[in-house]
Formats: C-alpha cells, structure tokens, sequence
C-alpha cells in the first residue's frame, strides 16, 4: 500500500505502507541507533512522536516479547529506508509488519530517510502525519499544524501505572537462570519505590540486580504516600514530554530530598533539576540514539551512551555551591548528569540500563544501592 507522511512546514515524503493501514500524528524525531527498534517502539518515552531511524535496514531480526520494553508500543508511527518482509532470527516471535500491524503501528518505509534526517536536523523537529489512506496532502498538512506541541504537554501521567504493584522478578523471562539475580538474593534485600512517568523493563531489573524489592507507584504519587511505605530509597524514572509541567513530580521530590537516597533517569534527572532550582529547555532536535559519548567527570572516563529525550536540564541555572555537574554531552555540551553535594540524590540524563558502549554503565545501579546502605546504616 502507498503511504504518504506530511510535516507542518510542508514537506512531504511518499513511499510504501507497512504495519497498519491508518493514520497516524505526532512529533516526527529521528534515531541513530544500528539495533533495538523493538526496544525503541515499546519505550513509553517516545508517546506523542514518529520515529524516523536512520539505520536503513528494520525488521530483519524480527520481535519478541521478552525485549519489550513495556506492555506495547508507545511510539505513535515508525518510519525507515528498508523493511524486512522476514525475520532471520532463532529468537524471532513474530515478523515486525505483523507486530506493528497488531498493535496499530503505521509505517513508512521506502523514503530517502538521510534528506528527511538532514531536514530535521537543519530545521528542528516538527509535528507530522502519516496515511496510508487516499488523503488529500494539504489536509494533512493542516492536520500536522494543528498537533498540539510538545511543549508544555505532560505526559508522564498519560503512560503511567495507574495503580501501585510490586515488580516481580520471577515473572519476567529474561531473568530466568540470571547469576547476577542470584547473587543479589543473597544480600540483605533494600526496598526501592520507583516511580513510573514512563518507567522501562529493564531498569526494573536492574535494580532488582542490585538485590532491591521493587514497588512501582504512579507519577501522581505524593512524597508522603511515599514515605509511608517506608523505602530505603526512590527512583524517578524515565518518561515522555515536557517535564515542566510535571509539577506534582517536582514538589514530592522537593519534599523528600533529604528524607531518603533519590536517584533518576531521563526525565527523573530532569525533574531533580527542576526541583533543585534549575530550569530545562527544548533541544534543538533531542537526543535519541545508543552512541553519544558522555564524559564523567567523577572519573574523566568517556562513556557511549544511549539517549531518548528532546529538552535537558540549563546547566548554569543550577547553583553551583549545592549541585555538582558529574556528567557532559561532548556532541553539544548539554547537561548529562548531576549530584546534590550534601544530600543523598544523583540523576542522569542518559540511559545506563541499555548499555549500548562497552563500559560498565550499571556502576550507577550500584551506586544507588551504596548511597542507601550508607543512608540507612
């Protein structure tokens, strides 16, 4: 079937159908990343957007259901040079036009995506829509205009749990026989309280790596709901949207900053740099890929990272006799990480849980785990 994605300032791409055949709308970004386009599609952090990837060859390797990183989907179209019709994997469930097609994924496929990657790239990121309908362009265009903006949307309670639940780490698949979870059973176990503005699958598990029991609350979640469950630290997690208007978010950690270890991701060091006095801002066209190198300044290592987000945290708007700047982007010098200099909370912007580079990402995990040891003992 023929496809056609439209962007609001006119552009147009056509190419073939996949997936579903409908209509689909959202901010259009772009990801560099050569594998994970499962993990990609099922993080809660890309609702609201298309995502262009710029590898030019998907679906080869097939889907699964134990590399979701989440329940289903979450990005609202996919968009790529090649599609595979087949899946060469022994770990393949299920062909990725089927999988897309189940969950009510359109895509776009067969399209120069270098020149719409180097429109983004040159132009900003902007709202768009694809059809596999007979539509007439303009009026996708007008429909692209019409998308209401990232900007000032919230919609960390949008993909949030909606009730309280403990993570379970005998009923997830990939951490059947895992030694790691093994060896953590045998330290005295901590309870973490995670909050879920998008939270994925894998940073579940690897706080459970670290020997932690687990309870997911949603974003609403106020810090003396909180407190009440008594935990030995919280996590913020990753999520989707603008985190300014994250509000209730940055007020519960205003009133557990000090009370308990804090430690976020993604979104969650954002709101730690809102809660901290700072400001964030909207990136040019975000960050989404698993090779930025990051350099910590802790150990004045480089560390290639994976990144999913489209606003950061204003360094200079932190107060630098209370926060450290732990991390950095050396692509653009963008904030990538920080620390409370006397109270027990750190956040990073990137994902240390995908792992993409060849260091020890998981340090941060540990560290979490030590920060509370140190705090409860």
């Amino acid at each position: 079937m023929q496809a056609i994605l439209a962007l609001e300032d006119g552009r147009i791409f056509r190419g073939q159908g996949y997936g579903a055949p409908s209509e689909c709308q959202g901010e259009v970004v772009f990801n560099t990343s050569l594998t994970g386009y499962q993990e990609i599609a099922t993080d809660p952090s890309y609702a609201g957007q298309i995502v262009v990837l710029t590898n030019p060859q998907i679906g080869n390797y097939g889907t699964n259901q134990a590399d979701n990183e989440s329940a289903k989907p979450y990005i609202e179209g996919l968009i790529v040079r090649e599609f595979s019709a087949v899946s060469s994997n022994w770990r393949s469930e299920q062909v990725t036009d089927e999988y897309m097609e189940r969950y009510a994924v359109p895509v776009l496929a067969e399209i120069d995506t270098r020149a719409l990657v180097r429109h983004l790239r040159t132009h900003g990121v902007m709202r768009g829509v694809i059809s596999t309908q007979d539509s007439d362009v303009e009026s996708l265009v007008r429909k692209a205009r019409n998308i209401r903006k990232m900007d000032g949307t919230d919609l960390a309670r949008v993909v949030s749990t909606k009730s309280s639940y403990q993570f379970d780490a005998s009923d997830d698949r990939n951490q059947s026989g895992d030694p790691l979870l093994s060896a953590a059973l045998d330290r005295p176990s901590l309870h973490v309280v995670a909050y879920d503005f998008g939270i994925k699958q894998n940073i579940l598990r690897m706080l459970t790596r670290e020997g932690c029991r687990v309870t997911v609350v949603p974003a609403e979640t106020t810090a003396a709901d909180v407190l009440e469950l008594k935990p030995d630290g919280v996590f913020l997690s990753n999520g989707p949207g603008d985190p300014e208007p994250v509000d209730y978010a940055v007020q519960a950690i205003r009133d557990m900053m000090g009370r308990v270890p804090v430690f976020g991701i993604c979104l969650g060091h954002q709101l730690c740099g809102l809660a901290l006095g700072g400001k964030t801002y909207k990136l040019k066209f975000g960050h989404h890929g698993g090779n930025h190198p990051v350099k910590n300044h802790l150990t004045g290592k480089v560390e290639i990272t994976a990144h999913n987000h489209n606003f950061a945290v204003d360094p200079d708007s932190m107060n630098a006799s209370e926060v450290e700047l732990t991390h950095v982007d050396l692509n653009d010098n963008t904030l990538e990480g920080l620390r409370h200099k006397t109270l027990p909370l750190f956040s990073v912007q990137y994902h240390p849980e995908a792992a993409p580079g060849p260091h020890d990402s998981h340090y941060l995990f540990r560290d979490f785990r030590t920060m509370m040891e140190e705090w409860k003992g």
